[in-house]
C-alpha cells in the first residue's frame, strides 16, 4: 500500500475541518501536516472560548433565596427572575431556602459549583445581623464566600402610627414619646428584621425612650397597632399597605436620603432626625470563584431588566425601588451597610445581656 499524506480541505467549516486523502511519496509531509492541524484546533478552540462567555447562559440558572414563598422579597425576586428568563431564553429556577435569619440560604450557595449556573440572592439582614448574632458560630463566612453581582431591590423602611394616636408627623411623634412616661412601644416584624434595626436606629438617633415588642410577622404586628395595642409601627411600605388603606394607619415618614419619586409629599424621617436612613435590600451574589466575566455579564444584563419603566411600575405597587450599581459598587455599599448597622446590633445584644441578668 503507497504512503499517504493528509490536507485540509479549503472549504472546511470554521472549527470542523475536513480531511482528504491523497497518495504522497513521504513520511515528512504527514508530519506537517500533523502540525497544521494542531495548529488549527488551538486556533478554533481560542476562537470558541469568547464566543462562549458571551453566550452564557446556555442552560438554566438557579436562583437561591432565603425569602419565604409568597412574600413581598420572593415575589421581587420573581419578576425579576422572569424578566431574565425571557432576555436569557432560559428559565431561572428560584429556589427558597428560609430559616435561621438568612443562614440556611447562605450555607447551600456557599457549597455550589462556581460556574455561574447557581446564584444566590441575599437580603440585607443576612449580612448586617448574622455576623454579630452568630459571630463564631456561622459555618460559612459571608464576607469571603461570595461576591457581589448587581443590587436586586431596595424596600425603605417607613413609620407609621395608629390613627388615633394625636401626631401627625415625626416631631410631632417625638415631642409625644418624650412627654408619655415609660416613653412608647413599638411594632416591628422580627427580631433582628431590617424594620426591628430601624426601630432601635430612630431611637438612637432621636434619643427617644422606646420600646421594641417582638410579632410573629408583620401582620401580627399591623394588627396589634391598628388596634391600638401599640401606637408605632417601622415596616416596609408593602407590609404597612393593608393598615393605611383600612385607614387604621397615618404614616409619618420614609427612611430614604430622598423624597420617593412616586411618593412625593412623604416626607422623609431624615428631614426630622438626621441619620435615620433605612433600606431592606437585595442583593445577587455569586460564589467566590465564579468566572468575572459572568458576573460582569449578569450585572449587566439585571440592569437592562431593571432599567425597564413598566418593571418599575410594579416595584413601586410593591413598595419597592432599583438602583443601578457596578459589582463593584454593590460591594461598597454593602460594607457601608456592615458599618452603620454592626455598632446597633451590637448594642441590642448588649442590652438584652444586661436586661437578662
Amino acid at each position: 500500500m503507497g504512503k499517504e499524506q493528509y490536507r485540509f480541505s479549503s472549504d472546511a467549516a470554521p472549527g470542523n475541518a475536513l480531511i482528504r486523502r491523497r497518495a504522497s511519496p513521504g513520511r515528512g509531509n504527514l508530519q506537517k501536516a500533523g502540525l497544521r492541524l494542531l495548529c488549527v484546533v488551538a486556533l478554533t478552540t481560542f476562537a470558541i472560548l469568547p464566543l462562549r462567555a458571551q453566550g452564557y447562559p446556555i442552560k438554566p440558572v438557579t436562583f437561591i433565596t432565603p425569602a419565604a414563598a409568597g412574600n413581598s422579597p420572593d415575589v421581587i425576586t420573581r419578576l425579576v427572575a422572569d424578566r431574565l428568563t425571557q432576555l436569557w431564553k432560559y428559565q431561572i429556577v428560584v429556589l427558597n431556602r428560609p430559616g435561621a435569619g438568612g443562614l440556611i440560604a447562605a450555607q447551600a450557595a456557599a457549597g455550589v459549583e462556581k460556574d455561574g449556573y447557581t446564584l444566590y440572592v441575599t437580603q440585607a439582614s443576612t449580612f448586617t445581623v448574622l455576623p454579630i448574632t452568630q459571630q463564631g458560630k456561622m459555618q460559612v463566612d459571608l464576607q469571603k464566600a461570595f461576591v457581589p453581582i448587581g443590587m436586586l431591590s431596595e424596600q425603605p423602611i417607613a413609620v407609621a402610627v395608629n390613627k388615633e394616636l394625636p401626631v401627625s408627623n415625626v416631631s410631632e411623634l417625638i415631642e409625644l414619646i418624650n412627654k408619655t412616661p415609660g416613653g412608647m412601644q413599638f411594632a416591628a416584624t422580627n427580631r433582628g428584621s431590617q424594620s426591628h434595626l430601624t426601630g432601635e436606629l430612630f431611637r438612637n438617633r432621636a434619643k427617644v425612650n422606646i420600646t421594641f415588642v417582638h410579632a410573629q410577622g408583620a401582620a401580627t404586628s399591623l394588627n396589634d397597632v391598628t388596634a391600638g395595642r401599640i401606637p408605632i409601627m417601622f415596616e416596609g411600605l408593602a407590609g404597612l399597605a393593608p393598615g393605611l388603606q383600612s385607614g387604621g394607619l397615618k404614616l409619618l415618614g420614609i427612611a430614604t436620603p430622598r423624597r420617593l419619586p412616586n411618593l412625593p409629599d412623604l416626607p422623609t424621617i431624615e428631614e426630622t432626625v438626621p441619620g435615620v436612613v433605612s433600606i431592606g435590600w437585595s442583593v445577587l451574589m455569586a460564589p467566590v470563584g465564579t468566572p468575572d466575566r459572568i458576573v460582569q455579564k449578569v450585572n449587566a444584563d439585571l440592569r437592562t431588566v431593571l432599567a425597564d419603566p413598566e418593571l418599575q411600575k410594579r416595584f413601586h405597587v410593591l413598595g419597592t425601588y432599583t438602583r443601578d450599581l457596578t459589582p463593584e459598587r454593590t460591594g461598597e455599599f454593602m460594607r457601608s451597610e456592615e458599618q452603620l448597622w454592626w455598632p446597633i446590633v451590637r448594642q441590642i445584644e448588649a442590652e438584652e445581656e444586661k436586661s437578662a441578668r
